[in-house]
């Protein structure tokens, strides 16, 4: 082959070598996850967000109750026939199987029932024999509910009519940090023993 064909040929490979490197970069580039100044999503779920709500004794909280404290919150309802009932027995063994480590737990129990959960009520209701110690009830305003329930992503709705009607809701308790941030999920069917594990463990990495 004459000399000026083989130069030819090379100088036409390294341009096909150049082209399939800077479409490979471009692909790349184009899969890559962009990135802001606020930094990668770590895939944790956003929950937990602002509030103002109404305690069992009458004065209001917001957000802030939960700084300084692992919490437990949970949402439901008095005149709730087993779920609810139910949960709060599986918090109490929780609370009781912590030991030193409850002392560092807090349980906050929010009303998806405004209508009937008056503070009154709530308080009656979680000073029940077999109910954790300490459990802060909440409730509020129809739309004080709404805003609360919204933030940890909280299923709820009203079924019936009359004086005879339920509430629909979430099943999920959810674990928030000292910083007020969420943490991690207990499902309603984990179970004490390992409703502790998992809290432990979120203790333990902070």
């Amino acid at each position: 082959m004459p000399r000026r064909s083989i130069f030819m040929l090379a100088i036409a490979c390294l341009l096909v070598a150049i082209a399939l490197a800077i479409a490979t970069l471009f692909v790349h580039n184009s899969r890559a996850p962009a990135q802001t100044d606020k930094g990668v999503s770590t895939g944790q779920p956003l929950v937990g967000g602002d509030f103002t709500l109404v305690n069992q004794n009458g004065e209001t909280v917001d957000q802030t109750l939960l700084n300084g404290k692992w919490t437990l919150v949970f949402f439901g309802f008095t005149y709730c026939p087993d779920y609810c009932p139910t949960t709060l027995g599986v918090l109490n063994a929780v609370q009781e199987g912590l030991g030193e480590d409850a002392k560092d737990l807090q349980i906050v129990f929010i009303s998806v029932d405004p209508e009937r959960d008056t503070p009154q009520m709530l308080k009656d209701y979680l000073s029940s024999e077999g109910f954790p110690d300490g459990v802060i009830g909440l409730t509020g305003t129809p739309e004080q509910i709404q805003t609360a329930a919204k933030a940890y992503r909280a299923f709820y709705k009203k079924v019936g009519e009359g004086e005879g009607y339920t509430m629909e809701h979430s099943l999920t308790t959810y674990l928030m940090g000292p910083d007020g941030q969420f943490r991690t999920a207990l499902t309603h069917d984990l179970g004490p023993k390992k409703s502790q594990d998992v809290i432990r463990a979120a203790m333990a990495r902070g």
